[in-house]
């Protein structure tokens, strides 16, 4: 059992709304999560993947009319089609009779957009998180090379072994493929879409080229958007905005694409041992990655996300953008001695970000010049949630 970062601000939101729906790949440990926030109150909960379950919510107005004294835990709530207006005059209900926060907590394997049923988005009644694989700040610093290895899924984290881990992540890949797949978009081969899949691990990092996709796939540049769009939309996969002010440059304005898991991304390329990153030509991409998901996830609420790269060469891997317009620019490296290329110093001159940090796989913690620090990975995650 880890400690979730996210439980604090998941608590946080259930004393404030009436419902909050809670966002993540399957086996991420959303179901894990909300029986440890429900512990303490009175509440019951719904597995929509079990027809028992699916079976009390034939007529779900009355049956949770019942229970407007709970919390009612919907799990894989796109199972239940057209749940959401039903929910919304629930909710008025319960205000009604006095249960004015903590009614409803809604588990989704899919973005925010594929959940909004019915074109109903329960706006001013529902809080939104997303629970990211396990982070360095849960896992403890000495796992830093364990976690980038296997991925932040708990299940694959924790195996006995390597090979153990391993074959979890073969399995999640083809029960997604074969099954979960389906349920949110058209059916589409499973054979198709681990190509497709394992593309975007060999592509880990790479700016965003549908085309080339389409071409190497066989299908056309609609279609592998759709490809694109529906990873993005189960989480899997991102796709990391460029930076888009105005500063008279010649700015990339194509997005960047990651597989999220650094996990799946060595399983799909048939990575099993560190020894065997650490010698593949996708280590550099693999390592970003894992830092910008590590990032992200502890990154408070508000705060936005880019890439910036100019055709002149001026390049920064991430841009964090506050509340505010505070900017910080961070450089990924992989090493314990990193150097900052002169790409990166040329990008801080054009946007004047408030901090500039250089991560690296060691755990010093040191300055570079007079205005760039040099972090370990917990340290920038430490900082980010308040810690440091």
């Amino acid at each position: 059992m880890f400690h979730r970062t996210l439980s604090t601000q998941l608590s946080l939101e259930l004393a404030e709304s009436p419902a909050v729906a809670l966002l993540g790949p399957r086996q991420v440990g959303k179901t894990t999560l909300a029986h440890e926030v429900a512990g303490s109150r009175s509440s019951i909960y719904l597995d929509l993947e079990s027809e028992k379950d699916r079976a009390k919510l034939q007529d779900a107005e009355t049956y949770l009319a019942e229970h407007l004294d709970k919390l009612v835990i919907l799990d894989e709530v796109h199972r239940a089609p057209g749940l959401f207006p039903v929910l919304r005059g629930l909710i008025d209900q319960g205000r009604r009779a006095g249960y004015n926060n903590g009614q409803y907590l809604l588990l989704g394997s899919a973005s925010l957009d594929v959940l909004k049923q019915s074109g109903e988005t329960l706006a001013g009644r529902i809080a939104y998180l997303e629970l990211s694989g396990l982070t360095l700040l849960e896992t403890g610093r000495g796992s830093q090379d364990t976690l980038w290895l296997r991925g932040g899924f708990p299940a694959s984290f924790t195996a006995s072994s390597g090979p153990a881990s391993m074959r979890w992540r073969n399995n999640f890949i083809r029960t997604y493929l074969e099954r979960d797949i389906p349920q949110f978009g058209p059916r589409i081969a499973a054979e198709t879409l681990q190509r497709f899949w394992t593309m975007l691990a060999h592509h880990q990092g790479g700016l965003l080229n549908v085309t080339h996709l389409a071409r190497n796939l066989g299908v056309d540049v609609k279609t592998a958007q759709s490809y694109i769009d529906l990873m993005c939309d189960l989480l899997l996969v991102r796709r990391l905005r460029p930076w888009h002010a105005n500063l008279g440059k010649r700015l990339v304005k194509t997005p960047k694409v990651y597989v999220r898991d650094s996990g799946l991304v060595h399983a799909l390329l048939n990575i099993d041992t560190t020894d065997a990153l650490l010698s593949h030509m996708v280590v550099g991409a693999s390592w970003e990655g894992y830092c910008i998901e590590n990032i992200l996830a502890c990154a408070p609420d508000g705060v936005q996300a880019y890439f910036y790269r100019t055709s002149g060469g001026a390049e920064i891997d991430l841009l964090l953008l506050w509340p505010g317009n505070e900017l910080w620019a961070i450089e990924i490296k992989r090493g314990h001695a990193p150097k900052v290329g002169r790409g990166f110093y040329s990008a801080c001159e054009d946007l004047k970000p408030t901090k500039k940090i250089v991560v690296s796989s060691g755990q010093d913690n040191y300055p570079i010049g007079a205005d760039i620090r040099v972090m370990s990975l917990e340290d920038v995650c430490q900082l980010l949630n308040g810690n440091i």
